[in-house]
């Protein structure tokens, strides 16, 4: 065999090789990379270049030491799952960069950490004072999270003591030009529906590049073409929409409350708009 040939045959099988070792190891793998995983994510790769480039007889040492390695670092894995000294002594501790607004220059000397490089953190998280931060923490990966101080934290419906209905999650309906069919059945939607709100948009399936369907029904669209404008919703779908939002409050006030008064007046004015909604939904859906 020529060994130009040689070489591509052995790339391709040390790349599907590759490939099911680090399946193998996990998703850690291809995400956030402790200590140990970096090391190991470095010596794989090396490893795996070696079996296709060198042409010599002892290439299939190459597949042995593949699978030294990863057995190794399951064994690693395993060990940390079931150790927490493991944990701490094999992967770096978290530590604590700013507490109370003030810095830890000792741990970023130790972390060997600079300011400039922990307001650029800082910033990444939307934190441009210091004196804001309750606590930052670097974690083992690296990473630097940020805690503000209750006061600098934006508000919240559990701030002002306020219940919000659950919202599902939005569905890509088109992706591509073509029509998703199992999440317009997680919507409880057809594609006649679909079709049929496009048609208000005066647009087709085909003009589509994703379209996605939110918790209230409402059907959002990216077209191919950057520079035509899609049509606004209109005011009737919207006010549909937060009527539907108000019902699910109601309904939702009446499962979350202990009041038994209570819990019967919201549920009765929660069945009121459900009606009212079903005689109104021919004139302000469309």
């Amino acid at each position: 065999m020529p060994e130009w040939l040689e070489v591509i045959v052995r790339t391709i099988f040390a790349v599907v090789v590759l490939f099911f070792l680090t399946k193998l190891l996990g998703k850690r793998q291809v995400s956030q990379l402790s200590f140990f995983e970096y090391i190991t994510g470095i010596t794989i790769g090396s490893v795996a270049a070696y079996i296709s480039l060198d042409t010599d007889k002892t290439w299939h040492l190459g597949i042995i030491a593949l699978l030294v390695w990863v057995a190794f670092s399951l064994g690693i894995e395993y060990l940390q799952i079931k150790s927490k000294k493991a944990r701490d002594f094999i992967d770096f501790k978290s530590s604590v960069l700013i507490k109370d607004g003030k810095i830890m220059e000792d741990t970023l000397r130790k972390e060997k950490l600079t300011t400039d490089e922990l307001l650029e953190e800082l910033r990444k998280k939307d934190v441009f004072t210091v004196a804001n931060v309750e606590f930052a923490i670097m974690e083992s990966d690296g990473a630097v999270n940020v805690l503000l101080k209750k006061e600098n934290q934006p508000l919240t419906p559990k701030d002002l003591g306020m219940k919000v209905a659950p919202e599902k999650e939005t569905q890509a309906v088109i992706m591509d030009g073509k029509i998703l069919d199992k999440p317009l059945d997680d919507l409880n939607l057809s594609r006649s529906w679909l079709k049929g709100e496009l048609e208000k948009q005066g647009l087709t399936v085909e003009n589509v590049f994703l379209g996605q369907v939110d918790s209230y029904g409402e059907l959002t669209v990216d077209l191919y073409a950057d520079k035509v404008q899609v049509p606004q919703p209109q005011d009737k779908p919207q006010l549909y929409a937060l009527l539907k939002k108000c019902e699910a409050d109601l309904e939702l006030f009446s499962l979350s409350t202990s009041n038994q008064e209570a819990k019967q007046l919201y549920g009765e004015s929660s069945d009121k708009l459900q009606k009212l909604l079903q005689e109104l939904k021919p004139f302000i859906q469309n």
